[in-house]
């Protein structure tokens, strides 16, 4: 080869870099739904949010980016949060399917945070008590399901481009503790608009003919429209918003949810005071107004609660949803910013009690070292929050002990008087990092992970970062890397839960934030000074070191979750014969339903199945199937007759105003686990009834 023709072929490489050739991008799609009866919630820590049945299935959606020479991973599941292990044996598992291509250093969990999935995952004792501790069944579908999701997506890699744009949600959230906001300071509020993050950051996928593959939406807001009385397994209102996209392009799929080749995430970024439930607040039953400073009422009997838009939490829900998915839609439509360039991640463990970083409140002051603190929960954690209060007569902002619960809960641990003077001023109510039996309350280890697409940023967080706590750490990152503040990313509740991130302001209010915030007042400083460091480490290809590997846990966790133990359809009946048939004629915006005899849906949680079907008879006399278990319209919902292990399992269906007349039945599918312990399959069916006009 001569020089010229090598250097027209150098030309034409760097062309291709600078036109966004460059890059290979896969999806991927899977059901990782849990077990959707009996256990727990994982996020508003209320005992009585035991699962008893379904209403939007569980996914995780994978998108992977290369640039020929490295990879990057960004996942985005439908579960209250990642937790270490459970990352740790999703790695593993990828590793003996596809070797080291997939690493610890560039997979990014993020959980959606939605608050009405099941828990017991996290290995972490504090988080998985209120599952009666680990519950395997959860942990199984979690990796396995994510997974698989992460396989899919690299089994579908093409030459691809991606792009990058920013839009606007409006009446879509507040800020649930809007007086913590207020301790920042005015110079640094004065800059925004709002006390929430209104904007969003979009990343789009597309195949190289410009076919649309999927989009990454990260906006601020909880998923808790559903509140903690709901027993449905749901996504939410940022789950909901992910399947109308994907209805929207994956036409073909509208009732086959989770099976198109278009996938649309909506993950979790700074939304840790950010609130879906933008009534506002009210006193009940009485109606009274809440006290601001503590979201509590004068009658104690009433409780302070946060409203959402509908005239319920289902309709609030969907409200929520159509607004967020709504705008990213417009946005979606838009020509975003071609994006290129270099792909790369950074990954390291950081011990956080151990630190101390150097900080300067102002520019007026001088340079300090603050230092983290061992885990420790304060008192208005037991507080909850305007989303979800809490029990007994624990308050937001609270800042100074009660000797009686002092006494209880120093039946589990003292709180030394170091941890004491290390969070002040946050009244300890669980010493949590002092309590290791039998094994870790809460992680002193987390994990801190950096990833760039071209001059995008994307830090992935180990916890709920407040509004104002992601401004920060955007600006930080955004100046180190030489890059604009809008093309960093907070993705939040990543690879490690870690509760709480405040500004060191907000944590002196001690609300319910920042008595959540487990490392001490200076948590975001510390934070802050590693993702700078894991950005150094980016800007000059260089690797961190990998810092300490967090405990094992699994040879001490504790589950006292029951086993289904049997099933009986009861005296004279089978699995799947129909207790009460649907009413005969139904219109558009009715509800039809019929009961089933069932068994427990542990069983089998028909992961990339169905606990349910709606069917429409053809003109060529077959059954259609126009909805799944997973289709908003429908509901699962299961109730147990007796401690002899006789159930029933209610199917409901919301007529959509585009059903069409015709003819239509229920199916339902289930396991059942006789008395040898064998599980079994069953199915039953309705008789046909009619939609009309």
């Amino acid at each position: 080869m001569d020089w010229s023709s090598g250097l027209v072929l150098v030309w034409l490489s760097l062309r291709c870099i600078t036109l966004g050739y460059g890059y290979k991008v896969g999806v991927g799609i899977a059901d990782i739904t849990g077990p959707p009866a009996e256990v727990a919630f994982m996020g508003y820590a209320n005992p009585a949010q035991r699962g008893a049945g379904l209403h939007l299935r569980q996914f995780s959606r994978a998108f992977i980016i290369d640039d020929g020479s490295s990879r990057m991973v960004f996942v985005s599941a439908d579960c209250g949060m990642m937790g270490t292990f459970l990352r740790k044996e999703i790695l593993r598992r990828l590793e003996g399917k596809l070797g080291d291509l997939y690493t610890i250093d560039n997979v990014m969990i993020s959980g959606t945070h939605t608050h009405s999935t099941p828990g017991g995952f996290l290995m972490d004792i504090l988080f998985d008590l209120n599952s009666w501790g680990f519950v395997s069944e959860t942990f199984e579908a979690y990796a396995s399901g994510i997974t698989r999701s992460i396989l899919r997506a690299h089994g579908r890699m093409v030459q691809g481009d991606v792009e990058y744009a920013r839009g606007e949600v409006q009446m879509a959230n507040i800020n649930r503790s809007p007086t913590s906001y207020l301790r920042n300071p005015e110079d640094e509020r004065s800059r925004y608009k709002y006390d929430v993050d209104k904007t969003f950051s979009q990343l789009k996928f597309f195949r190289k003919d410009g076919f649309p593959l999927g989009v990454i939406t990260w906006f601020a807001v909880h998923p808790t429209s559903m509140n903690n009385s709901n027993l449905l397994v749901s996504s939410d209102n940022v789950g909901l918003a992910s399947i109308m996209f994907e209805q929207r392009v994956n036409k073909e799929y509208t009732n086959l949810i989770g099976k198109g080749p278009f996938v649309a995430a909506f993950a979790s970024t700074n939304l840790g005071d950010v609130s879906p439930n933008i009534a506002g607040t009210r006193c009940m039953p009485s109606g009274q107004p809440c006290e601001k400073y503590t979201s509590s009422c004068e009658d104690r009997r009433d409780h302070c609660l946060a409203f959402g838009p509908g005239r319920d939490m289902f309709e609030s829900t969907h409200i929520i949803a159509t607004r967020i998915m709504e705008s990213a839609w417009a946005t979606w439509k838009t020509k975003g910013q071609p994006v290129n360039g270099k792909v790369s991640a950074v990954h390291q463990y950081v011990d956080m009690p151990a630190q101390k970083v150097p900080y300067r409140k102002n520019e007026s002051e001088q340079v300090s070292t603050v230092r983290g603190c061992s885990p420790a929960m304060g008192y208005s954690f037991a507080a909850g929050t305007i989303d979800g209060p809490g029990a007994f007569s624990f308050k937001q902002g609270t800042t100074t002990s009660n000797p009686l619960w002092n006494i209880l809960t120093n039946l589990l641990a003292t709180p030394s008087s170091d941890l004491i003077e290390c969070h002040a001023p946050k009244p300890i109510l669980l010493a949590t990092g002092e309590m290791n039996f039998p094994f870790q309350w809460q992680p002193a280890i987390v994990s801190t992970q950096l990833g760039q697409i071209g001059p995008i940023k994307i830090a992935c967080v180990p916890g709920e970062v407040t509004t104002m706590s992601g401004r920060r750490l955007r600006n930080e990152l955004a100046e180190t890397m030489r890059v604009s503040p809008e093309e960093v990313v907070i993705a939040g509740l990543c690879n490690t839960y870690a509760d709480y991130i405040t500004t060191p302001e907000e944590y002196q209010a001690q609300r319910y934030e920042a008595a959540s915030t487990i490392y001490g007042p200076y948590t975001l400083p510390i934070y802050i000074y590693h993702y700078k460091q894991l950005a150094n480490h980016i800007k000059y290809g260089t690797k961190p070191d990998p810092g300490p590997e967090p405990p094992e846990s699994f040879s001490d966790v504790v589950s006292l979750l029951p086993p289904v133990l049997w099933d009986m359809p009861g005296w004279g009946k089978n699995f799947g014969d129909v207790i009460s048939q649907p009413r005969e004629e139904a219109r558009a915006g009715e509800t039809v339903s019929a009961v089933f005899v069932s068994g427990n849906p542990r069983n089998n949680f028909q992961n990339e199945g169905t606990y349910l079907t709606v069917e429409k008879l053809d003109n060529d006399d077959k059954w259609n199937i126009v909805a799944t278990d997973a289709n908003w319209e429908t509901r699962f919902i299961w109730t147990r007759v007796s401690i002899l292990g006789t159930s029933l399992a209610e199917v409901r269906w919301d007529i959509p105003p585009d059903a069409g007349p015709g003819t239509y039945r229920i199916r339902h599918y289930g396991h059942f686990k006789n008395i040898l312990s064998r599980i079994n399959p069953y199915e039953g069916v309705t008789t046909p009834f009619k939609v009309v006009q």
